[in-house]
């Protein structure tokens, strides 16, 4: 995390673990990746932006009831599969 919220390795890596003990970790395979890449060219997604659309392209892969964040106008850039998934977390 940025900033103040910023967290030691040994944290994070506790984080991570806690995150994999409880959810199923989705990958893209190299033409998914290279399909998800075309796609988002083409909506014009650029820059950093692109490390998104691909967690986007993994929640579709999963097709996840909820892809949760704070920055839904970000994440609604992406396409009207992935908006219709987006929930702002309480």
């Amino acid at each position: 995390m940025p900033g103040k919220h910023r967290i030691g390795s040994e944290q994070a890596m506790l984080f991570i673990g806690n995150v994999r003990e409880r959810l199923t970790l989705v990958a893209l395979t190299g033409d998914e990746y290279a399909k998800a890449l075309e796609t988002f060219a083409e909506l014009g997604v650029a820059g950093g932006a692109i490390y998104d659309a691909h967690l986007a392209a993994c929640a579709l892969k999963a097709r996840a009831a909820a892809l949760y964040t704070w920055n839904t106008g970000h994440f609604a850039q992406f396409g009207p599969k992935v908006a219709s998934l987006l929930k702002t977390p309480k």
